[in-house]
């Protein structure tokens, strides 16, 4: 019986199938209740005990030898069939080039903005976009009667204690100044959330970079240079800047910044309301309060803080009017960026 089993074992190992005709032919011969293997077993019957062990065994292997080969060549006629009944395969065809993708507008500014103060010391930190009333308003000479603690302007996850949406990133610099020892030169970007109407100039989430430098002797001087330099390298070589007075809380003197119109070089277009300038961020020097909020000798420390949108300033970068379109995935509006990214 030895010989037999050896005989069908050279069969199965020999058999040559080509098509779906042959690969029948090939389970009826081996496979079928009336072939080769299933004989086998009748014989097996009749066989010795003390030779049933060693006969059983090899029976086995000759059955899971056959029914691998049906199986794998059954796969590769499906397979060839599939192919074969498609038409407008064309295996000759140059393969499809791959289309990479690119970066989101907000992206490319925002990683353009952290480059440039990343080159004079500047180090990035982020925090929390749900914070407390303390980093978020308190610590930063927010009164308690302030219009931004109010429910038109602050998503309130919930009241008593105050957790909200951070409506600014200067809550993680209250986070640094409370754990850090100056000096300390900080850029703190992120996602930030206010409760206002959706509309071509305004959205109930956007993103800030605000920056943050305290130290000994720092001065308006410091600031102003800081934003100049700013200003040449987002917006080019003949960029100036223009500060004008304004009110932030935690400031004192704060101003607002404005850059000179790049699009009109300063002669007045539409963009800048025929002016020659754009607003493009808020700063200010650290007001002395802030500072022993979070255990700074003020006495001993100054600083300088700012703040700017990376959606206005990537729509005054790209000329871009409509801030919805960042938040909206066209692809027709994302494809143009596909080359600066």
């Amino acid at each position: 019986m030895i010989d037999k089993i050896k005989d069908i074992t050279a069969q199965v190992e020999a058999s040559i199938i080509a098509n779906k005709q042959q690969l029948e032919d090939f389970r009826l011969a081996f496979l079928s209740k009336k072939g080769l293997i299933s004989s086998l077993f009748e014989d097996f019957k009749t066989v010795a005990n003390d030779q049933k062990k060693a006969l059983g065994a090899e029976i086995n292997r000759l059955k899971q030898l056959a029914e691998a080969k049906f199986e794998e060549l059954q796969s590769k006629l499906e397979v060839a069939s599939a192919d074969e009944a498609d038409p407008l395969l064309d295996l000759s065809l140059p393969p499809i080039p791959h289309q990479t993708g690119t970066r989101h507008p907000l992206s490319i500014i925002r990683n353009r903005i952290e480059e440039i103060f990343t080159r004079i010391g500047f180090t990035i930190a982020e925090g929390p976009e749900i914070e407390d009333d303390w980093h978020n308003f308190s610590a930063l000479n927010f009164p308690e009667n302030h219009p931004a603690r109010e429910m038109q302007d602050t998503f309130f996850v919930m009241r008593d204690p105050d957790i909200a949406l951070r409506t600014h990133t200067s809550s993680v610099q209250v986070r640094v100044m409370e754990k850090q020892k100056p000096p300390i030169r900080l850029l703190s970007p992120g996602r930030v959330y206010r409760n206002e109407a959706i509309t071509a100039r305004a959205h109930c989430f956007f993103h800030q970079i605000e920056g943050l430098y305290i130290n000994e002797k720092v001065s308006v001087v410091d600031l102003k240079q800081t934003l100049l330099y700013f200003a040449k390298e987002m917006f080019g070589k003949d960029a100036k800047i223009r500060m004008r007075p304004s009110f932030f809380p935690f400031t004192e003197p704060s101003v607002e910044v404005d850059v000179s119109c790049e699009i009109c070089k300063g002669k007045g277009c539409n963009v800048c309301k025929h002016s020659g300038w754009v607003e493009i961020m808020g700063a200010g020097m650290v007001d002395p309060s802030v500072l022993e909020n979070c255990n700074i000798d003020s006495k001993k420390y100054t600083g300088f803080a700012f703040g700017m949108g990376v959606e206005r300033i990537t729509m005054l970068k790209y000329n871009i009017k409509d801030l919805r379109l960042f938040s909206e995935n066209d692809v027709r509006f994302l494809r143009q960026f596909h080359t600066l990214s």
